[in-house]
């Protein structure tokens, strides 16, 4: 804190952000780039501390006066413009509706305008995922004004620079959202498909992995991001064909120690295996036996075993060869392991009895082996425990053969639903 003389006479404290903000203002005003340099680095100081000197900062006007130093920088100061950019990063984190269209406008010029230059790449592109989270309008405005070519672009130029790969994978992730609330539904199917066709996302994910073979935090955000562009049938055909599925097998064999990239690379083969065809490529791939593999080398972690047990669900739906061979690779037994493990996780017991319903809804030879190993008392555990799993694990005991009773809850008659 510094103190202020107010016209009274009196010192009244002024916060040390609101105090880099006004000689910040000064520097910019008399066009003191020096002098801007340091204010800006002790704004941005300020700024990261905690989110309560952010929302005071933004309350005092600190946007415009950013904007003003942005302005002032881009006309060939890149160093100052980096830390333009870093302290507007600091400062829309959380406050997305900071930027006006004036600043979407010259993000989008400043990122056409460095692709060579990673530093000022990656703090850009920090600033759109700080813009568009938690907010449609954002997204929608720059998606039209040209960033996602600019995005992909950027992992495609930059590809041994793990930070930009990073920053862009996270920044594509966000442009499929739909967390604003104050919108009744976003365009993120709509920006997953843009991602895909109009500026080969899936191609970019794919050939960005093979850079970073041994990173496994690098890995983790592509697997991520390519998990949430497979949206349509053909995307997860396009996958199999670009070698994305050989990678994702490769890595939950051979990484099989990393638990959160062991966590993506389920999730996304969860999310190709929607397309019937991968399904069948994923099992002669020996997709379900890593996958078994890697749920009982992660037995402690709830969600490995949720997203294990999800996958293979996948798998299995409507497939009984596949089924054949989840169940004899060892798959029922390390779901109802997984189900003993997590009584109190809910998404864990769900994966798990909608995986044991799938596995002998068509193939009914399945039911008394999967019986002997305690599934009756584990689903009826699950369906007691948790009312998420009441329809799944009722559905799953229904077809192992187990008593359910059913509650018609509808008679057609006149009055209320008798509960």
């Amino acid at each position: 804190m510094t103190l202020k003389v107010s016209a009274d006479g009196l010192q009244e404290p002024t916060h040390d952000v609101l105090q880099a903000l006004d000689d910040l203002q000064e520097s910019v005003a008399h066009s003191d780039l020096q002098e801007a340099s340091a204010h800006l680095t002790r704004f941005c100081e300020q700024c990261k501390q905690h989110k309560a000197c952010r929302f005071l900062a933004a309350e005092k006007g600190a946007y415009p006066i950013l904007l003003a130093t942005w302005k002032l920088a881009a006309t060939g100061d890149q160093g100052l413009l980096l830390q333009a950019l870093n302290a507007l990063s600091a400062l829309t984190d959380g406050q997305p509706d900071l930027l006006d269209s004036q600043g979407l406008q010259l993000l989008v010029a400043t990122l056409a305008g460095n692709t060579d230059s990673t530093s000022v790449t990656c703090s850009g592109i920090r600033c759109v995922r700080h813009a568009c989270l938690k907010h449609e309008q954002n997204r929608q405005s720059l998606v039209k004004a040209g960033v996602l070519p600019l995005l992909t672009g950027a992992i495609t130029q930059h590809s041994h620079c793990a930070d930009v790969v990073r920053e862009a994978c996270w920044a594509l992730r966000v442009m499929t959202f739909d967390d604003d609330i104050r919108v009744p539904f976003g365009h993120a199917h709509d920006h997953a498909k843009m991602i895909v066709k109009e500026n080969g996302g899936l191609k970019v994910l794919i050939e960005a992995a093979k850079a970073f073979p041994d990173n496994p935090s690098i890995l983790s955000e592509l697997c991520s991001t390519l998990s949430r562009l497979a949206v349509r049938n053909e995307f997860c055909q396009e996958v199999v064909n670009l070698g994305g599925l050989s990678i994702l097998v490769a890595l939950l064999a051979d990484c099989n120690d990393h638990q959160d990239l062991v966590k993506q690379v389920l999730s996304a083969l969860r999310a190709i295996a929607g397309n019937d065809d991968v399904k069948d490529a994923i099992v002669r791939a020996g997709g379900t036996e890593s996958i078994v593999a890697a749920m009982t080398r992660h037995l402690a972690s709830p969600q490995v075993c949720e997203q294990s047990c999800a996958a293979l669900c996948v798998l299995a739906l409507r497939k009984p060869e596949n089924s054949r061979v989840i169940v004899e690779g060892g798959g029922a037994l390390a779901a109802l392991q997984a189900m003993k493990a997590h009584p109190q996780e809910a998404g864990v017991q769900k994966q798990a009895c909608m995986l044991i319903r799938n596995l002998v809804a068509r193939s009914q030879a399945f039911s008394r082996p999967i019986l002997e190993l305690g599934a009756e008392a584990l689903i009826s555990q699950a369906r007691a425990a948790h009312r998420d799993c009441e329809d799944v694990a009722k559905a799953a005991l229904r077809d192992l053969g187990c008593h359910v009773e059913l509650q018609e809850l509808w008679t057609g008659q006149k009055g209320n639903l008798a509960q």
